[in-house]
């Protein structure tokens, strides 16, 4: 028995090695798997579930196979797709998972976050956050033409790495006050999530108690994927 957890795959018809990891993880290790959990950023850009991109579509249809063959799919909005909808999850078999969802792995109760909402110390980012959020925003967005909605995405994707140029590492890392309220009022011990690209595991008390925060990979140069199986986990980096 064993559970599967990726994030930050940015997939992207620009960047074919990823996109032919991709497919071969899904073929190779994720059949052997009773679940598969992509916690956000599946891809670099998700202009809607109406996005005729070819290689989005491939994804999709791999998913679907994937699903088809018995293994659970579930798939949490990133801050790079979080236009992600239901047609999506009809068309792959896959459900959406709310970020900061708390799961049972194996008799153990684990909070499951995409990230960025641990990012506090990071203020500008966290305002754009709210805003793209927002039920209003995400319903104007998803009735823009496509085109409308590639230009929206240039922008974001241009700002986006504006931001990291100009912005501290460390102010884009998680908070640690943020974490450990993440923790206390999930009432857990352990937590998964991605954002950061700074896969680790790291121990931690929160409340004198002991605790451990799992950060998977991005998959830019390589693979990332978490194994959890009733014995324990394993963070593995997967060559190119």
């Amino acid at each position: 028995m064993k559970t599967l957890f990726i994030s930050d795959l940015h997939l992207d018809p620009s960047a074919p090695g990823t996109l032919a990891q991709f497919h071969a993880f899904l073929e190779g290790e994720a059949p052997g798997a009773e679940a598969l959990y992509i916690l956000g950023d599946l891809f670099e850009a998700w202009l809607g579930d109406d996005d005729p991109e070819p290689e989005h579509r491939r994804a999709i249809a791999a998913l679907r196979r994937l699903t088809d063959s018995g293994v659970a799919c579930r798939v949490m909005h990133g801050n790079r797709d979080f236009l992600l909808g239901q047609r999506f999850c009809r068309e792959t078999g896959a459900r959406l998972l709310e970020d900061g969802a708390v799961v049972d792995l194996y008799g153990e109760r684990v909070l499951l976050m995409h990230g960025d909402a641990l990012c506090t110390d990071d203020t500008s980012y966290q305002r754009l956050r709210r805003i793209v959020r927002n039920p209003v925003v995400l319903w104007t967005l998803r009735h823009l033409t496509l085109e409308q909605r590639r230009a929206i995405a240039r922008r974001m994707r241009a700002g986006s790495r504006e931001h990291v140029g100009q912005t501290a590492p460390e102010i884009m890392d998680v908070n640690a006050e943020a974490v450990a309220s993440a923790f206390r009022a999930a009432r857990v011990r352990t937590l998964i999530h991605g954002h950061t690209h700074r896969p680790a595991v790291h121990t931690l008390h929160v409340d004198g108690q002991p605790a451990r925060r799992i950060v998977l990979g991005d998959w830019y140069t390589q693979g990332s994927v978490l194994e959890v199986t009733p014995d324990g986990v394993e963070l593995r980096a997967l060559a190119r």
